[in-house]
């Protein structure tokens, strides 16, 4: 509405209008890529839509798919870059992401899987950039950082974090810390490995086996067990190719 967007309604399959917007003409210094795979368009979330508490919309996984990214943490910038432009690294500094692809190799959606190790053991996540929080009134309290409710965070699910508090007891540990799933519990990860690198302390925080390893793992080339987010990259400039499946991690001092 602020924005002046030229408006799009439009039947969906089960026949209900849905509305959608048009990206404004940018001045050619301003540009910024589209949606090709909806010809421009950008739909319109409900204003009650969570995970839209910090800001006013999601560029998601259709929006990177086909380009070159570096996520630029510590600088705090997101840089488009040419095809097949990659910064050299170390071998162990470029990994490869898992995509599900069909039987003919055609690319079904864009939700990288990721490898970690954390405490020895290897785990698939989702590469999360928007993984978010709201961390509660006692959580907040807890944390004593005077830094925003609404942050990033990792994801963990409640069997594994478990299985981690039983064997670690010294990990700090805040109950009830996420108001968008009551319950939800923070777990502190003292380091973790990712791309050859050891980076920490890394918060995790719970969700529902299922959401998981059941919803979201229908998006993903194998199962996940959760999803690695800013809190962790923040110590990063990740450069992502969406299309050779592959990212490069360069660690910022």
């Amino acid at each position: 509405m602020r924005l002046g967007l030229q408006r799009v309604v439009m039947k969906a399959e089960s026949g209900e209008p849905e509305e959608w917007v048009l990206l404004p003409k940018f001045r050619t210094e301003a540009w910024m890529p589209g949606l090709d795979w909806t010809e421009g368009r950008i739909p319109v979330a409900p204003g009650s839509n969570r995970g839209l508490e910090a800001g006013d919309g999601i560029l998601g996984q259709a929006w990177f798919a086909g380009r070159v990214w570096t996520f630029d943490y510590p600088g705090r910038n997101l840089w488009l870059r040419a095809e097949g432009d990659l910064p050299k690294v170390a071998p162990p500094h470029r990994v490869t992401l898992g995509f599900p692809s069909d039987s003919a190799g055609k690319r079904q959606a864009n939700y990288p899987r990721i490898q970690v190790r954390v405490n020895g053991e290897t785990l698939d996540l989702l590469f999360d950039t928007g993984a978010t929080l709201s961390l509660t009134e006692s959580a907040q309290k807890a944390l004593a950082d005077e830094r925003p409710a609404i942050r990033a965070t990792s994801f963990i699910t409640r069997s594994t974090y478990e299985r981690w508090h039983q064997r670690h007891p010294d990990w700090r540990v805040i109950e009830d810390g996420d108001t968008n799933v009551p319950g939800s519990t923070l777990i502190e990860v003292p380091y973790i490995e990712v791309a050859g690198h050891e980076v920490g302390p890394v918060w995790f925080t719970t969700r529902p086996d299922p959401n998981f390893r059941e919803f979201m793992s229908q998006f993903m080339d194998e199962p996940v067990e959760g999803a690695l987010g800013g809190n962790a990259l923040r110590f990063f400039r990740v450069t992502v190719d969406y299309t050779q499946a592959v990212a490069v991690f360069e660690l910022v001092p």
